[in-house]
């Protein structure tokens, strides 16, 4: 991978992109906000003019008619985590997904066949002549001064610090919009997932290093770590509920091994309050995820903690947390990533949170077997702690039998006598 040397010196169109979109392309395009609109609306009015492009990226947030094979052959989509603006797609066959730690995203993309392109919203030049990926480090960070990148400028993307920054000399083209950020409101737990943050938090000590995932339950367990002193914070995605906890004074990260005093993420998604609460935040580093998630990495720090939602969990303690009733929905992400680097942390936790029941208290989570269809996430030789509102199973290093005996025991009551006796069927409880 070369990147060009020609740098660009002013603001062209959009559709200027078409230049370096030679057949057979790979296009690496940042995930959430870090995608270009218009540079990807550019890109599908010519699709009739392109030859085997193929766009790879993480959680996409616009739907797009070539999604859904609109421009097969010409222009195709391979994606890494499903959102809602590609799940459809997938289920209908028009978009392929590539099972993946998002830890090593970066080293898939490097063995791509073909010329590569990488494609991203930025910041606007600062008085060094800088861009930033603002919302963004992911993969693409990992690409700077490796493959050419041609940029969309949005004044309201944030300037954020880290190792995201692209001089003007390393880009190759850019163009210039003015659209407002994707928000996604702050999840609000409800009485249950308040009552599993509680059950967490509580054995989470101070000066720990937190890591925490998307979703109602983990923000609970983030609402009730205001008290706590001296947290550090080295996570995949930075939401709005770790702005509160930096704001309550409960973060610091005097204690942490790597990057002491630094809130370390490899993206942000959240509310408007974030973004701007990122914008030329000296404290907040955004960083390549092959160093984020890099289970040695995280295992450098004591007292790691991870929180990470899923859906179902087995006697054996392995945990869906991709497919719902075996039905493909999102995606691995950073939760192994996460689950491994606790596991090798002096004093590291490793928390899966999950309600006890489905479907409005018509199914349990805690199951005698996974789904048929259903994708492991966190395996069985990884998994730590499982959470419900009843309990904390404490799984690492136990038996099956005793695995099987304490997530019965944090299962909703009225599923207990019938997973109890199918455990006996199955050999797992012998009284």
């Amino acid at each position: 991978m070369r990147p060009l040397r020609r740098p660009s010196r002013g603001p062209v169109e959009p559709a200027a992109v078409l230049e370096l979109l030679e057949p057979g392309t790979n296009v690496i395009v940042p995930l959430a906000n870090g995608e270009p609109a218009t540079v990807l609306d550019a890109m599908e009015a010519a699709s009739d003019e392109l030859d085997g492009v193929r766009v790879h990226q993480m959680h996409p947030v616009r739907d797009r008619p070539y999604f859904h094979g609109a421009s097969a052959g010409r222009l195709d989509h391979v994606s890494y985590f499903l959102s809602a603006a590609v799940r459809t797609a997938f289920h209908e066959g028009t978009i392929d997904l590539v099972p993946c730690h998002f830890s090593e995203v970066p080293l898939l993309l490097e063995h791509l066949t073909g010329p590569v392109v990488a494609i991203a919203s930025v910041s606007p030049l600062d008085e060094h002549g800088y861009f930033t990926l603002g919302t963004n480090a992911d993969y693409t960070a990992a690409f700077i001064g490796r493959v050419p990148f041609f940029v969309e400028v949005n004044p309201q993307m944030p300037r954020t610090s880290g190792r995201n920054h692209l001089h003007h000399t390393q880009v190759v083209g850019w163009c210039e919009a003015d659209y407002p950020l994707l928000e996604v409101p702050r999840p609000v737990p409800d009485a249950v997932e308040r009552r599993i943050g509680e059950r967490v938090a509580e054995r989470i000590g101070d000066g720990a290093t937190i890591q925490a995932g998307v979703g109602s339950a983990p923000t609970a367990v983030l609402e009730f770590l205001r008290d706590h002193r001296d947290l550090g914070i080295h996570t995949e995605v930075l939401s709005d509920p770790m702005v509160d906890l930096v704001e309550s004074g409960a973060v610091t990260g005097v204690h942490k091994v790597r990057r002491p005093s630094k809130i370390v993420t490899t993206f942000a998604l959240g509310t408007r309050r974030l973004y701007d609460f990122l914008d030329g935040h000296r404290a907040v580093e955004l960083l390549p995820v092959d160093w984020v998630n890099d289970p040695r990495v995280i295992a450098q720090e004591r007292d790691f903690v991870s929180i990470n939602a899923t859906t179902e969990v087995d006697f054996f303690g392995q945990c869906a947390s991709e497919t719902v009733s075996g039905r493909y929905w999102s995606g691995s992400g950073g939760q192994a990533d996460f689950a491994r680097g606790a596991m090798y942390s002096p004093g590291g936790q490793g928390f899966v949170v999950l309600p006890s029941t489905a479907r409005g208290g018509t199914v349990s989570r805690i199951v005698p077997r996974l789904a048929p269809g259903s994708a492991v996430t966190t395996m069985k030789n990884t998994v730590d702690k499982v959470v419900t509102e009843y309990g904390v199973a404490e799984l690492r290093g136990r038996g099956i039998h005793e695995r099987t005996r304490a997530l019965i025991a944090i299962a909703h009551p009225d599923f207990q006598d019938d997973l109890a006796r199918e455990a006996h069927a199955m050999g797992y409880l012998r009284d």
